[in-house]
């Protein structure tokens, strides 16, 4: 009975442990935030778990908005009710010829080197939006493809002056569970300008990635694309789980700063910052009768069906942590996220949980 109530007082007690901010070892005192730093890199300094940011960054009373450091500042470790914590002080340079040093523009959390293109390039639509998304039907020039400087026309009325996209339609992307509709991709070909709006609009191309064919959809530029940048990194929430349904570059692997797309958006709850720890699923193996045990891979047509009916000769192996993506572009039912820690390669169809924090110190492996 006595032992059974310790670990009852050991289980009990996980909770506190987990909340418990570790330090990783050999960790900076201070450290002036430079330019090209991002906010994960700063955070991967102090933390093996780079998303609690903002706990490690959570009492600081001085910064109105925590997420927002610039090239200058000198972040300071201290301890607050035994809590590590993190301060700002920014670092002014004074000399009599050049005065104060502007510090420049605030760190993005990711680099934006590589998540930039995603921001402006690539769109996801839904049912509707296929269906209601204006298209290039053909152009001033007679031909089937078009290039800068044309004029092409639109089957809608557009605000005269605006600037457009045109996109063509890529990968449809489906739940690997399910098989519902998740969204239609469709990458940037041309950037054009409103110059006729009317029922049918006209649409000047300014500038080419690829010719513009009809049937390419039309969608308004947005000024704010980069603001998704400036995000704060944080856990998914609980009971937050997925897959890993293709990378950026359309191969199964994918690495560390390369993009993954997952079957969760807006509508799941996802959002621009959260944090998922990517594992790969625990696979069963069936146990021979001379007690060797086979991959599915070389499973023949009896082991599978050994398998299905679980008669106990089955045994399933754990799942392997891969690493962690941060989520850097949402949309109703698919997420962009970057690989930031990525132990592993990761493969398409991996799974997706909310991050755990460390409580015994720094990962080995």
């Amino acid at each position: 009975m006595r032992i059974v109530t310790l670990l009852l007082a050991g289980l009990l007690s996980l909770p506190l442990f987990a909340d418990t901010l570790t330090l990783k070892p050999g960790h900076p005192q201070t450290y002036v935030v430079k330019k090209g730093d991002t906010l994960w890199d700063i955070s991967a300094l102090f933390l093996d778990d780079p998303w609690r940011w903002p706990k490690l960054w959570g009492a600081n009373p001085q910064i109105a908005n925590p997420h927002l450091i610039y090239p200058g500042d000198r972040l300071t470790l201290v301890y607050l009710d035994g809590e590590p914590r993190l301060v700002r002080k920014p670092v002014k340079r004074m000399s009599p010829e050049m005065g104060i040093q502007s510090k420049g523009g605030a760190i993005p959390a990711l680099p934006l080197s590589v998540i930039e293109p995603y921001l402006s390039y690539q769109q996801v639509l839904g049912e509707e939006a296929l269906l209601d998304t204006p298209q290039v039907i053909g152009g001033e020039r007679d031909a089937t493809r078009y290039t800068m400087g044309d004029v092409v026309f639109i089957n809608a009325q557009l605000p005269l002056g605006e600037k457009y996209g045109v996109y063509m339609l890529s990968r449809r992307f489906n739940d690997p569970d399910t098989q519902e509709f998740l969204g239609q991709e469709a990458l940037m070909t041309a950037t054009g300008r409103v110059i006729e709006s009317g029922e049918v609009s006209r649409i000047e191309l300014l500038s080419m990635r690829q010719e513009v064919k009809p049937g390419q959809r039309v969608m308004p530029i947005q000024e704010d694309l980069m603001m998704p940048a400036y995000m704060m990194p944080t856990a998914a929430p609980e009971g937050a789980d997925g897959r890993v349904i293709a990378s950026d570059a359309m191969v199964r692997e994918i690495g560390p700063l390369e993009v993954a797309i997952i079957n969760r958006g807006t509508q799941d709850g996802a959002a621009a910052g959260q944090v998922y720890a990517i594992h790969k699923e625990g696979t069963e193996v069936v146990e021979h009768k001379d007690g060797t045990f086979v991959e599915p891979v070389d499973r023949r047509a009896y082991d599978n069906m050994v398998a299905m009916i679980s008669d106990g000769r089955t045994i399933k192996q754990p799942e392997v942590y891969r690493g962690e993506l941060m989520l850097f572009k949402t949309y109703d039912r698919v997420s962009l996220g970057l690989i930031v820690n990525g132990r592993r390669p990761v493969r398409v169809l991996d799974l997706l949980a909310r991050p755990e924090p460390m409580v015994f110190g720094s990962r080995s492996d």
